[in-house]
């Protein structure tokens, strides 16, 4: 008996390139390379669009706000006139720009705070199945969708000492409604009111769709080993919804500084600079003193500050998530 291999055909033996192992005609070669390049051209036609547009709404204005942070112009002027760091070294100087700076953090840290501690617990109340949820969740979501300019209308005749509804509450307890809007100690008080009550139906719904989404077999599992409904709440769900904890306070942080309709509508920054924040002293600068540089010198700042506080977020507070 013959124990020679078969002989294979004449374009699969070794060595031919029908085989895969010798080396391919210049045609197929070329052909490959055509392929490739008609590939890359794809994709460039594809991608060109989208990153023209970011370059264009995105970086450009970046790039171009740094430009007039670093010269003195008023909107009249022909050409900006180049001064170099004057507006940081004159603006990080000024005790008026440092109360600026505490009402922004002061600010960011109650609505975020505030917002995120209600919106989980109306979240785990919304999760329950108990008659009229979905109208209460759809009442407390509405202010999220509605204009920040016609709610701050609607929250300016509340807060009205004379005939706002706030006076209701203070007869009751035989006190006078403050002047909400005008008397510098309440207009930042007004204000977080407002704003908190504005965004947490966002963050309850957000969080709502967290709950809904965590595994059954580990909230059943706690419920086997004997935990109640508080130690169920703080000691499994929360550390679950660690992940939507994370997305809220990046984008809510962020949603904070630039906060805007609600401060121009009720009190304009005042009074007495008591409720400027870094996004109503860039616009109050640029537009209201036709400072400009000043202005993008405040702009870059507050850049600057969400980069540094995204990347602290990102470095530490991402450490605690369990996905």
């Amino acid at each position: 008996m013959s124990l020679e291999a078969p002989a294979l055909p004449a374009d699969r033996a070794p060595g031919s390139a029908a085989s895969g192992l010798g080396p391919l005609p210049p045609q197929r070669l070329a052909a490959r390379r055509r392929r490739r390049r008609r590939g890359y051209a794809l994709f460039a036609l594809f991608a060109f669009p989208n990153l023209a547009l970011i370059a264009v709404f995105a970086y450009w204005p970046i790039i171009a706000n740094l430009y007039l942070s670093l010269t003195d112009w008023d909107f009249i002027s022909p050409q900006p006139l180049f001064i170099g760091l004057t507006n940081y070294t004159s603006m990080l100087a000024s005790p008026s720009f440092h109360k600026v700076l505490w009402v922004s953090v002061v600010w960011v840290v109650v609505v975020v705070g505030i917002s995120l501690l209600l919106g989980v617990l109306l979240a785990a109340l919304f999760s329950k199945k108990l008659r009229g949820t979905p109208v209460v969740t759809g009442v407390v979501f509405a202010p999220h969708v509605v204009s920040g300019a016609a709610i701050a209308v609607v929250w300016l005749f509340i807060f009205d000492p004379n005939y706002g509804l706030a006076r209701v509450v203070f007869d009751l307890f035989g006190a006078q409604s403050p002047s909400w809007t005008t008397d510098a100690h309440w207009a930042l008080p007004a204000l977080l009111i407002v704003s908190i009550w504005k965004g947490v139906g966002f963050v309850s719904i957000v969080y709502l769709a967290g709950i809904q989404g965590l595994p059954s077999d580990v909230l059943e599992a706690a419920k086997l080993d004997g935990a109640s409904a508080f130690q169920t709440f703080t000691r499994v769900i929360l550390p679950l919804l660690s992940p939507t904890t994370f997305f809220l306070v990046i984008t809510q942080t962020i949603g904070a500084f630039q906060a805007f309709d609600l401060i121009a509508v009720m009190t304009s920054g005042g009074p007495a600079s008591s409720t400027t924040t870094l996004s109503w002293f860039i616009y109050e600068q640029a537009f209201l003193r036709s400072n400009v540089g000043l202005s993008a010198a405040a702009g870059t700042v507050m850049f600057v500050l969400l980069m540094i506080i995204t990347a602290f977020q990102f470095r530490f507070v991402e450490r605690k998530v369990h996905y």
